[in-house]
């Protein structure tokens, strides 16, 4: 379960320029090659009549070899005697970047090659702009294929040269030349290399005496790494929940991969965005006994908690009681600094997906603030982002999701973008912006925080009362009648079988619980309100009133005319409980808002409506549970 850790090195550039020819010479003259790995590439090329290149040994696919390009991004393992490294071999061509950045994004420090006869070419700007935008700052750049220029300093100065000033400009700062011939003073290195003769790689070459810089296995060595962040708050993305129920055994076990900071039992720790809070009660691993006591970043780690509370994948698990600046962000709309790979344009006014750590969401551009060519970085003025550019964007989510400015918590502040299920993009949270539905998460987390659970499991009641809780919300057009007699039949015949029911007719609430909502107006008694006149509050307070009935095991059946889908979200928001915990029905004909609902009565089918119900809570295990 412990992560102890290896160098992540992953190599970029463009194609053709000698990645996998460098990374196959490594391997074979520093002795990394598993047995049998050269002498039976040697005869792979021998039969197929072609000449043996030490970028087979990397490039696995029969297209590569047929192509000799990398497409997928190639990974192995090299061991000097005071590292261990994951090699990453991405591939250069431009329409397989994609590729290059699922390899570059989980890399501690880079390699960025640069064919000494081509130049800097378009790609090897692209491909460095990216891998600051992943926040690699370190990498070494190898000027390679020295031996088709004649070993030349001056073709090797003008490169450091020209690439030197391209990283000042995304701010990876440069500075003169040592007399040594390496490139002093800033993260990146640059090393004239051959990657097939060998040159500067394992062994110092004899063709460039200029040189006298570090070579790239000295280099190597040298990169610090990221440090994992043990010492940093914590933060544990909620990979799932499991439920065991055989033998007794009826553990929740809270699931994820410690991105930072420690956990052990005893700790109290609040989920974001909900603010729910508990204390661990014990760590637990898989076929580990006994449980450990504590884990640390990179663990994958199982957690128990002291009381039961919803929580879902995708919440984000930080200390509870700490600062401001050591608690996750939590917010709808957000500020980035994004790359688009797909190929259609990113443009406003379409749904995109959006995927932080475990979190999920739908998406919309709500601002362009500005686009730029990731390779010429020439700013322009747009309405949409095109293929290979980058882009300030502010993004607009359906939900609120829980995450970390990119500069402060990387992992927690990186995302991607999905267009028709297919990666298409991604990119680093800069800001964000307090909108009205946050400040109603802010409310319903302060709810969470300060919240006093009954001695009695909703486990218990749900086992003593043979149902699950839930709320049932039922709609229709405002001169249709048949919601709320659907309703109140339902009411009767639930109660008829033994089970616990309560009805509540949003007007009950207008004139009662919320008659100060109504700025004093007067109206003759039992008149309803315009739906109009129901607003976010209305609906939050019923939300908190369900809340409360669901927490005492009830099943709940609310009738409110012409409900519309911002309504459901300030419920389903308010009760932060499972979405099938949330029935939601329209009766009659026709549907008069944007409500969505879960089912749809038609006029014929209304008069029975209350038995249609009543079979879907059936069919959900609403009904006759024995959990």
């Amino acid at each position: 379960m412990a992560a102890g850790r290896e160098l992540r090195l992953v190599m970029v550039g463009h194609v053709d320029h000698g990645k996998s020819t460098i990374l196959g010479r490594l391997l074979a003259d520093g002795g990394g090659l598993p047995e049998g790995r050269l002498d039976a590439i040697q005869e792979l090329c021998r039969r197929t009549s072609r000449p043996f290149e030490p970028a087979f040994l990397l490039d696995a696919l029969k297209e590569e070899r047929a192509q000799g390009v990398t497409i997928d991004a190639a990974r192995c393992f090299f061991q000097t005697g005071g590292r261990r490294y994951l090699l990453i071999d991405a591939p250069g061509h431009i329409e397989f970047l994609k590729n290059m950045v699922t390899g570059a994004a989980s890399a501690d420090a880079a390699l960025l090659v640069i064919d000494a006869r081509e130049g800097v070419m378009e790609n090897s700007r692209r491909h460095g702009y990216l891998l600051s935008m992943l926040g690699i700052r370190e990498f070494a750049v190898l000027v390679n294929k020295m031996d088709l220029v004649d070993y030349s300093e001056a073709v090797y100065g003008r490169i450091v040269a020209e690439y030197s000033r391209f990283l000042n400009r995304i701010g990876l700062e440069q500075k003169s030349a040592g007399p040594d011939g390496s490139w002093a003073g800033g993260s990146v290195a640059f090393i004239p290399v051959s990657g097939l003769t060998g040159e500067n790689l394992v062994r110092r070459s004899g063709e460039m005496p200029w040189y006298r810089g570090p070579i790239l296995l000295e280099r190597m060595e040298a990169f610090a790494g990221e440090p994992l962040p043990e010492q940093r708050p914590l933060r544990l993305p909620v990979q799932d929940v499991y439920k065991f129920t055989r033998g007794g055994d009826n553990r929740r076990i809270v699931v994820g991969r410690m991105e930072s900071g420690h956990l052990a039992a005893g700790d109290t720790i609040t989920f974001y965005p909900s603010g729910k809070q508990a204390v661990v009660r014990t760590l637990e691993a898989w076929n580990q006994s006994p449980a450990p006591e504590k884990g640390g970043a990179g663990w994958s780690v199982g957690c128990t908690l002291e009381k039961q509370i919803f929580i879902r994948r995708g919440d984000l698990a930080a200390p509870s009681g700490g600062a401001e600046g050591a608690v996750p962000r939590v917010a709808r709309e957000i500020h980035t600094r994004l790359f688009w790979l797909g190929h259609e344009p990113l443009r406003p006014g379409k749904k995109y997906g959006f995927k932080i750590h475990t979190a999920r969401a739908e998406m919309e551009i709500a601002a362009i603030a500005r686009v730029l060519d990731a390779a010429t970085l020439v700013p322009k003025s747009a309405g949409q982002v095109e293929r290979n550019e980058v882009a300030e964007c502010t993004l607009r989510l359906d939900r609120a999701v829980a995450f970390d400015l990119a500069a402060e918590f990387p992992a927690t502040g990186r995302f991607v973008i999905t267009d028709e299920y297919e990666i298409a993009g991604g990119g680093m949270i800069t800001g964000y912006e307090e909108t009205a539905p946050d400040a109603l998460s802010a409310r319903i987390r302060q709810r969470n925080l300060h919240w006093e659970a009954a001695a009695i499991s909703g486990e218990e009641r749900a086992r003593r009362y043979r149902q699950m809780p839930c709320l049932i919300l039922i709609s229709g057009p405002a001169a249709d009648p048949a919601r709320k007699r659907i309703a109140k039949e339902l009411e009767a015949r639930l109660f008829a079988e033994g089970n616990f029911v309560y009805f509540i007719g949003m007007a009950s609430l207008v004139y009662g619980l919320d008659a100060d909502l109504r700025n004093g107006s007067h109206r003759p008694a039992g008149d309803c309100p315009d739906p109009g006149e129901i607003s976010e509050e209305h609906f939050r307070r019923l939300g908190e009133i369900a809340n409360l009935m669901l927490d005492a095991g009830l099943i709940l059946i609310v009738s409110a005319r012409e409900a519309r889908q911002q309504d459901i979200e300030v419920l389903a928001a308010v009760l932060n409980r499972p979405a099938d915990r949330l029935l939601t029905i329209w009766a009659g004909d026709p549907v008069t808002t944007d409500f969505l609902p879960d089912l749809h009565l038609t006029a014929p089918e209304c008069p029975e409506g209350a038995g249609h119900i009543q079979t879907i809570l059936a069919r959900q295990g609403i009904l006759q549970t024995s959990t």
